[in-house]
């Protein structure tokens, strides 16, 4: 299963996630956010980073320009598109993006089924609620597209790892605080994730 870390703030969360064997960190630019990073500060981090690791660039309420623009400043790999947009917007885009699902209820899982996607827990705001999705959803389901976020620490991600997800994302569950990782967290989650 693959691991994303997300709302890295610092270079020694990042450098620290991926030699615990991360394959992604994600990058919040939504200034709401407790976890908001500045496009200069986390171009400053990336530059850091070695070869063959996927930086995921998180965006709420943001036009496909403003996204493009921020994913080449910073040197972002991803943009994970946390709102709702049609699809004539992700045509727009002209950078790779992934599609965030904001479930409500069973069906909302099955949309863009053919199609990499990442599934969270609905809530008012936007991610790093903590907030879990009822696993019960996923029975029976093809869920080798699914990057499953929402609620997930070192505790439970064992618990999912029989659905066959292609990849899990955390945040919150694996903080000290807002913005600042707990390392021996991380280094028990991606261990728990990979194992």
């Amino acid at each position: 299963m693959r691991v994303k870390i997300c709302g890295i703030t610092n270079s020694e969360d990042a450098l620290h996630a991926i030699d615990s064997g991360a394959d992604a960190l994600g990058f919040v630019f939504y200034p709401a956010s407790p976890r908001y990073i500045s496009p200069a500060h986390a171009r400053t981090i990336i530059e850091k980073l070695p070869p063959f690791v996927e930086k995921v660039a998180l965006f709420v309420n943001e036009t496909a320009q403003n996204i493009q623009s921020i994913c080449l400043e910073t040197g972002c790999t991803l943009a994970q598109i946390h709102f709702d947009v049609s699809d004539d917007f992700y045509d727009s885009l002209l950078f790779p993006s992934l599609k965030v699902i904001r479930a409500q209820k069973r069906d909302d899982i099955l949309r863009y089924k053919d199609e990499y996607r990442l599934i969270d827990a609905f809530c008012e705001g936007y991610g790093g609620s903590g907030k879990r999705l009822n696993l019960e959803w996923f029975e029976g389901v093809d869920c080798s597209k699914i990057i499953l976020a929402g609620g997930l620490d070192p505790d439970n991600i064992a618990s999912i790892k029989t659905y066959g997800f292609y990849g899990a994302d955390v945040s919150s569950g694996v903080e000290a605080s807002h913005g600042k990782k707990d390392h021996q967290k991380v280094f028990d989650f991606i261990g728990k994730a990979k194992s």
